[in-house]
């Protein structure tokens, strides 16, 4: 009587063949993780150098040419951002470029944006989009 199974050595194939299998799959998830927490901190980047330009241009008065910097508290995380706002050949304008990394690795930029600002108008003007106008306080009475 002849018995049939798997010698020791197709038993040792099979385990190599699953083990590289595995490797694979754990690789795979890792590299999943690690790019899921990349996009996360650039989102966040983003909005955060997307709200100190718009900040910058809300702001009534014309930024000053220069460098500045902070740091922020915002999505559970310190946050630092740093801006340089240099002249452009038109008068009228001036570009910000900010970068934002994260407080605990501060020299790893995690985003940078770039903006125009326009010169604000003078304060005699008033925005259309204020509640009150002089126009109106007079069309009251």
């Amino acid at each position: 009587m002849k018995l049939r199974g798997f010698t020791l050595l197709e038993v040792l194939v099979a385990l190599a063949i699953v083990a590289l299998g595995m490797m694979a799959v754990f690789t795979q998830a890792g590299q999943s993780t690690f790019a899921t927490i990349w996009i996360q901190e650039r989102t966040l980047a983003s909005w955060i150098a997307s709200n100190r330009v718009t900040e910058l241009a809300l702001s009534p008065s014309w930024p000053e040419i220069g460098e500045s910097g902070g740091e922020i508290e915002f999505a559970g995380r310190r946050w630092r951002w740093q801006e340089q706002i240099v002249a452009t050949p038109s008068p009228a304008l001036r570009r910000v470029d900010v970068t934002v990394a994260l407080a605990e690795r501060p020299d790893v930029i995690v985003h940078s944006a770039a903006a125009f600002l326009g010169q604000p108008p003078p304060p005699q003007l008033v925005s259309p989009w204020s509640r009150a106008t002089p126009l109106d306080e007079g069309a009251l009475q």
